[in-house]
């Protein structure tokens, strides 16, 4: 590649703007010493605008091409987010260059090597990720489901009441947990177009509705959702997975970051706005990791057996809950239900046979 950056034309209207702003003298041993070090820093692999899966030319034209004031709606090129396009994102993605490969697990393609700021809107989480090496984003190839990687850490698990409701007696005490493995999770509930890839026949109550194929699957036991886990090559999460997941990093009543009841609406579909129904996947704001509809729309079957007082003894590291049990643990609220329901640490429990119109799942797997 030739670095001729001070020369840049953008659309065919003169000199790039980088080019008034540092003279070529400067930018020319600047670029060179960045590009000299970029294997010895951290990968910043935000700066894999493109995405490719690498930080090269292509990146480059695309954050010179955004160079100034950002306009609207934030582009992906401020690295920084700090309202500008400017030699700060330059030197971010000099940084990173030539650093950001990324693992495709063999049954996936690649959607989006890194996280997108914009849509994991944590920095700590999104260089968590990118420390993995594993892709970001990624489609099973035999059931074109959507997976995020989620990565390693640790979270304070239970009690996040809100400020209408108390937490149930099955979410004490609070407690710390380490997760040690990264994992993919499925982005949105498994939906009915999904489900049908690997089993023909849809038991979902809403299949008639012109947007049933986006719809998740609802009528499933948990043993059903297990077996189509167990088929597709994925898993259900651990009940510890699925709350990690959905806090994305925040520890208040709802993935938001609001303990406020009336603030729910904008991520979860429950009874007060959902017209008594479920509705297509990803209609209503994700959490800073990416995922949609972990808080209402359908209650979501983890792996776990249900305990009501399993949390004070649980494992510290990677907990699978109870080894026996009368019933299975449900997550995340519903369409039907009310909006405390949809808090992060509410827990449901219900015995595997039960298959209802607000139960579906979303599937994990570990990479």
């Amino acid at each position: 590649m030739r670095l001729q950056i001070a020369r840049i034309q953008v659309s065919g209207k003169g000199p790039h703007p980088l080019h008034a702003a540092l003279p070529p003298a400067r930018i020319m041993p600047a670029l060179l010493a960045s590009l000299a070090c970029a294997g010895q820093a951290p990968a910043q692999c935000a700066a894999d605008i493109a995405p490719s899966g690498s930080v090269d030319g292509e990146d480059l034209g695309v954050l010179l091409s955004a160079w100034g004031p950002v306009d609207g709606p934030a582009t992906r090129s401020d690295l920084n987010a700090d309202g500008a396009v400017d030699g700060a994102d330059l030197a971010e993605l000099l940084t990173a260059w030539g650093t950001c490969a990324v693992h495709v697990p063999s049954w996936a393609s690649l959607v989006e090597a890194h996280p997108d700021p914009l849509v994991v809107t944590d920095a700590a989480l999104r260089e968590a990720i990118i420390t993995t090496r594993l892709a970001w984003r990624v489609r099973d190839t035999a059931t074109q489901i959507e997976m995020l990687l989620v990565p390693s850490g640790s979270f304070v698990m239970g009690c996040s009441p809100s400020e209408l409701v108390a937490c149930d007696n099955d979410e004490f005490p609070r407690h710390a947990v380490t997760l040690t493995q990264p994992y993919y999770l499925g982005r949105y509930e498994v939906m009915q177009a999904e489900w049908r890839r690997i089993v023909p026949v849809n038991p979902s109550f809403f299949s008639t509705m012109p947007d049933s194929d986006l719809r998740p699957v609802e009528q499933v036991n948990w043993n059903m959702a297990r077996d189509f886990a167990a088929l597709g090559g994925f898993r259900l999460p651990t009940e510890a997975e699925w709350e990690y997941a959905c806090r994305a990093g925040t520890s208040t009543a709802y993935h938001n970051g609001s303990n406020a009841n009336s603030a729910v609406s904008e991520i979860a579909w429950i009874s007060t706005n959902a017209m008594q129904r479920s509705h297509a996947a990803g209609e209503l704001r994700g959490n800073a990791l990416g995922f949609h509809d972990m808080s209402g729309n359908v209650w979501e079957w983890v792996a776990d057996f249900h305990g009501a007082s399993y949390y004070a003894v649980s494992p510290a590291v990677d907990p699978t809950g109870p080894t026996t049990g009368g019933c299975r643990v449900i997550r995340g609220g519903a369409w039907y239900y009310q909006s405390w329901n949809a808090r992060s640490s509410n827990r449901g429990c219900d015995a595997p046979q039960t298959a209802t119109t607000y139960i579906g799942f979303r599937v994990a797997r570990t990479p």
